[in-house]
């Protein structure tokens, strides 16, 4: 299962770093060619709402993005390190994760679920995690083997 692991400080400019690692090392996991579009706006999207939720929160840790590679699958994690709800730091909990099923209140969580919509409308197979270490969203898209040519 290769993988490949990417970490980088919540600035904006290097989501698009980010965007062109993960197609790279997609078509290199044999994800179709028509799919690299929506692998590029998804981890651009996931990448983006991860610096927003490190600049809203004054975290300086980094950002990461693990890209991994198995047999059939081609799977990108992208995580921050905003705690969750519930989570007993003195930092907010991440907008979106409202107690009591409440909306967006701010125009900060809006963009939030909007980019959670942005995602989920892109990839088939995704899971959004939140704990007290952070959030991680984890998107998965399916592979074609490689052809051996003689």
């Amino acid at each position: 299962m290769p993988t490949v692991e990417l970490r980088f400080s919540a600035q904006p400019e290097h989501v698009r770093t980010a965007r062109l690692v993960a197609a790279a090392v997609a078509r290199r996991a044999g994800v179709d060619e028509a799919v690299l579009d929506e692998v590029r706006l998804a981890v651009g999207e996931a990448c983006s709402r991860a610096v927003g939720l490190h600049r809203s929160h004054d975290i300086t840790a980094p950002v990461t993005v693990v890209l991994i590679e198995e047999e059939k699958a081609f799977s990108i994690e992208v995580g921050d390190a905003v705690p969750g709800p519930g989570s007993d730091t003195s930092l907010p909990g991440r907008p979106g994760d409202a107690i009591g099923g409440r909306g967006p209140e701010t125009d900060a969580e809006s963009e939030d679920e909007m980019g959670l919509a942005v995602i989920s409308g892109l990839v088939d197979d995704v899971e959004v995690r939140s704990a007290t270490e952070g959030g991680v969203i984890r998107m998965s898209w399916p592979t074609t083997p490689a052809v051996a040519v003689p």
